[in-house]
């Protein structure tokens, strides 16, 4: 069986448990405020000793203290071009920042003459007093740059290599790209840390294509992490209807805009309509209507017991909760909306050194909540 035939599911379909069935069953997991006052907040990395790096999309980052205290904006971040859907975005410490310091991350990089801008990826050094950045080197610039306030796509996330992958939006306007190679709107890039494509890249000896590409046909991924194989995934975002899950291979072709299970705004069939073709990927879920999914990540730990380990927690932005997607094997079987109540735009999702999952909601008074266990 072909991917292009291989059976899905959509989401919108899946039959969940209730979280509240009866007043017998146990409380769903809440949430705890661990900081406040966040201006869009879009991701949040650990950094040691309790404390946490989160970034605000307007163009600062800052520390979290292990006591909640937010720090003043760290100095040494390059400009963004915080528009639109624009500013800065992911981050991600080193897998070895224990020893190094280092941290990635991406963000909305202005052109000359700040008409157009496009994903750059960047690493530095942060301080031994966690106030600056230093040693700050752009290592990847999505290219060619154009005029554009939408879909700059921007998640990162680390090999066991030590290598990055970096996802791409298509731009909006320019989703056509996303078909073609000689081009990084709509696609999956990986690089080393050094900025140079990595060898063993499915395209690096093939004629016309850009060396750094890993996988195309994409439309804005918002969320993507190593799962378990060290293989990765992602999610992103549909027209209206067509929020995708893919593992995310090398050299595949993921299909947008040429299949999709969404329609344009507004209404009415994407071109041919179509939602599948040969030699492209079917995502392993969808959802329709659109949950506008961001952040997520794989719980390994302990903290919310057994039944949680490997599910993918994944944060939904239109809908303001988190699901928690139950696999059996490489399946998912089970769908289950968590915090129901929460009322704010889940922007990332992650697990921190001490097991607990970690969520930042996008706000102009955005919050850093951790989840609790279910009593």
């Amino acid at each position: 069986m072909t991917s292009a035939h291989r059976p899905i599911i959509p989401l919108c379909l899946l039959l969940a448990a209730p979280l509240f069935a009866a007043t017998a069953q146990a409380a769903g997991p809440t949430t705890e405020v661990v900081a406040k006052g966040l201006h869009n907040p879009w991701a949040v990395a650990f950094i040691g000793d309790g404390r946490m790096l989160v970034t605000e999309r307007p163009g600062r980052m800052r520390v979290i203290g292990a006591d909640g205290r937010v720090g003043d904006p760290l100095a040494g971040v390059p400009p963004v071009d915080a528009v639109g859907q624009g500013g800065l975005l992911d981050l991600v410490t080193d897998r070895d920042f224990a020893r190094n310091r280092t941290v990635h991350f991406c963000y909305a990089e202005p052109g000359s003459g700040g008409m157009r801008n496009s994903t750059a990826l960047a690493s530095a050094r942060l301080s031994a007093d966690a106030r600056s950045l230093e040693n700050v080197k752009v290592i990847f610039s999505q290219q060619p740059k154009i005029s554009s306030r939408l879909h700059f796509g921007c998640r990162i996330a680390q090999a066991e290599d030590g290598s990055l992958f970096l996802a791409l939006g298509d731009r909006f306007q320019r989703m056509n790209d996303a078909q073609t190679l000689d081009n990084h709107h709509g696609k999956v890039v990986r690089v080393r840390t050094d900025g140079s494509a990595h060898p063993d890249n499915p395209f690096v000896r093939r004629s016309g294509a850009l060396s750094e590409i890993w996988s195309y046909g994409h439309r804005n991924v918002q969320g993507a992490t190593i799962g378990p194989g060290g293989r990765l995934w992602t999610i992103e975002h549909g027209p209206q209807g067509g929020d995708e899950l893919n593992r995310t291979d090398a050299g595949k072709n993921y299909g947008w805009p040429v299949i999709t299970y969404g329609e344009n705004y507004g209404g009415g069939a994407i071109g041919a309509g179509i939602t599948s073709q040969e030699g492209m990927e079917q995502p392993l879920v969808y959802w329709k209507p659109s949950i506008a999914p961001s952040g997520m990540a794989f719980v390994k730990g302990t903290q919310y017991g057994a039944d949680w380990q490997g599910n993918l927690l994944v944060g939904s932005l239109k809908f303001r909760y988190l699901v928690r997607l139950v696999f059996d094997g490489d399946r998912v079987v089970r769908e289950e909306k968590l915090l129901p109540d929460l009322a704010q735009r889940v922007r990332d999702v992650r697990e921190g050194p001490d097991g607990f999952i970690y969520l930042l909601t996008d706000d102009r008074e955005g919050q850093l909540l951790r989840l609790k266990p279910e009593s």
